[in-house]
């Protein structure tokens, strides 16, 4: 296991088969359009620590997908959480973004996940309470990309089967050129 030592809270011990692993992964630039759904009146270039699938709370990040369809199901999937029915006071916009990053990691499908470790077989398939039995290595993996310099990480979108997700590190020291191309309003979410 490697070692880091910033502060004590910081402290991390980080598994070096999976640093070895994607130490010299796929990394490339991305430049292109990508989708995020916010709660209305946020601005959708905020980053923060969600503690989501791909960040463990360390990080901040920005999620967004690559297909507009994409988007909305990722949202969709948060809002009903095992509920019957999405929470009625609280809306959601759709925008689209224009996104540049130096060093994007590239998985572009579950085997590539499943072959640092990753359980491919469960990929999208538990339901929101059942997090904690693939977010760890999710996390771990992102962790670990962007302890290695990664700006972003394109992964298969776990609710989309022909899309993918961005997710954008925000703290790197490259500059994150990202903008606000179109507000596309407020989505409605049926059952």
């Amino acid at each position: 296991m490697a070692r880091t030592r910033g502060n004590d809270k910081n402290y991390r011990i980080r598994d070096q088969r999976l640093l070895d692993a994607l130490e010299h992964g796929n990394r490339a630039p991305y430049a292109g359009h990508v989708w995020r759904s916010v709660r209305e009146g946020r601005d959708p270039l905020t980053c923060w620590r969600a503690g989501g699938r791909w960040d463990d709370g360390t990080l901040d990040v920005l999620y967004t997908s690559t297909t507009r369809t994409a988007a909305i199901a990722e949202r969709r999937f948060h809002l009903f959480q095992g509920q019957p029915l999405p929470p009625s006071r609280v809306r959601y916009e759709l925008f689209e973004l224009r996104i540049s990053l130096r060093a994007v990691a590239r998985f572009p499908d579950a085997d590539s996940l499943a072959s640092i470790g990753f359980d491919a077989g469960s990929f999208g398939q538990l339901s929101y309470l059942e997090r904690e039995r693939e977010y760890p290595r999710s996390q771990e993996i992102a962790e670990a990309c962007a302890f290695l310099g990664a700006d972003g990480l394109l992964v298969p979108s776990a609710r989309e089967d022909s899309s993918s997700n961005l997710i954008v590190f925000c703290e790197q020291e490259t500059p994150v050129d990202m903008e606000v191309i179109a507000n596309h309003g407020i989505v409605q979410f049926d059952r």
